[in-house]
């Protein structure tokens, strides 16, 4: 069970169907996921048609619709500051920078290869061809994740699809893969056994005053 705008909701045979997978609504089991249904849901009309079969009752008056370990005040304010950017516009995609994000990246994979390929492979053409393409690479990484989120295209399945050419073919990885542990990422940032990426280095992300908790 989980609740989404004080209604509660029975997903427990939905979550294996559920298309971000079930770890990332299951990691909201017998939680407030109002404020992650939001961010990962562009068209909630259509979501929400699916979740009238899975409600089941509504919070009583008594029950508050945050999390104990979450200040109501700063909530408030996360939920004010969103819907002001969202009608400042600031989530729509620019079609124009986007384009010409992926033809530098291009032109910048293709002269790396075309240095090394021209002037042979003595120790400053490799180096100068290595640096082209370690360039190339590490951007791609930040598109392809702009991709992931869903925030080049208007519609999820042409940022799926120019996802896979960016990280499956051009970078050699695994779209499906990285989407299954960045949602998870996103869904409960920096918490333990929850956050993959911080299962990855959790030494790293133990450091400092105020440590990761576990919810």
């Amino acid at each position: 069970w989980l609740v989404i705008d004080r209604k509660v909701y029975d997903v427990g045979k939905f979550s294996k169907r559920h298309p971000g997978g079930s770890r990332v609504i299951s990691h909201y089991a017998g939680q407030d996921a109002t404020d992650a249904f939001i961010a990962f849901h562009n068209d909630k009309s259509l979501v929400k048609k699916y979740l009238k079969s899975l409600l089941i009752g509504e919070l009583s008056p008594d029950q508050p619709s945050f999390e104990s370990n979450k200040k109501k005040s700063l909530l408030e304010d996360f939920r004010e500051l969103r819907c002001t950017v969202e009608k400042m516009g600031l989530l729509r995609p620019n079609y124009t920078f986007f384009f010409l994000i992926f033809l530098h990246l291009l032109m910048l994979d293709a002269a790396s290869w075309l240095v090394v390929w021209y002037f042979g492979i003595s120790l400053v053409p490799f180096v100068a061809g290595m640096m082209l393409f370690t360039t190339a690479q590490i951007q791609m990484g930040w598109f392809q994740h702009d991709l992931g989120h869903c925030s080049v295209f208007r519609k999820p399945k042409w940022n799926r699809l120019l996802q896979i050419v960016a990280i499956d073919v051009l970078k050699g990885g695994s779209a499906s893969w990285w989407n299954h542990l960045h949602n998870q990422h996103h869904a409960k940032p920096n918490c333990f056994r929850k956050d993959p990426d911080l299962n990855m280095h959790p030494l790293l992300f133990s450091l400092g005053k105020t440590l990761s908790i576990e919810v």
